[in-house]
């Protein structure tokens, strides 16, 4: 069995999912939405630190979209954000993001302070939960849209 077999097999059993072809589904689903959450979280970091007349590298990008992206993917889960079937569901892709958004904001500002070794500023804290907010709502309200029209066909 190969990488991508067990992978299938393992998120199959993770939401439920026993048929071969459901597995593949929820896995390339899976993979649309954490690419899709991760290069939010990068073009967030791009831009803030682009505004800030900061060196640019990939690497310094990611180091600093990491924070928010771990309280992300650590929190996301349990509130529904990867929920199956999610994908076609716009309102509830928007609610669920939301929903997410507002409870892994405090995970990633306390990632941050921990990385950059102090409590990170109000202004700072307001700005990453606006703009997050509107940057994954955008994005993943928008590929609930388009799945829900494309499988509608």
């Amino acid at each position: 069995m190969d990488i991508k077999e067990k992978a299938q097999e393992t998120v199959a059993k993770a939401t439920g999912e026993h048929s071969g072809k459901q597995g593949l589904a929820t896995f390339y689903r899976l993979l649309l939405l954490i690419g899709g959450d991760a290069l939010i979280f990068l073009l967030f970091a791009a831009i803030g630190r682009r505004s800030h007349s900061e060196t640019d590298t990939l690497v310094q990008t990611a180091l600093t979209a990491l924070p928010f992206a771990a309280g992300w993917f650590i929190v996301a889960p349990w509130i529904g954000a990867f929920k199956r079937n999610i994908e076609v569901q716009p309102r509830t892709m928007a609610l669920r993001t939301a929903l997410a958004w507002l409870a892994a904001w405090p995970v990633g500002l306390l990632f941050r302070g921990i990385a950059e070794q102090k409590v990170p500023p109000l202004s700072f804290a307001i700005v990453t939960l606006i703009s997050n907010m509107i940057l994954l709502e955008a994005w993943r309200t928008a590929c609930a849209w388009i799945v829900a029209r494309t499988r509608g066909r």
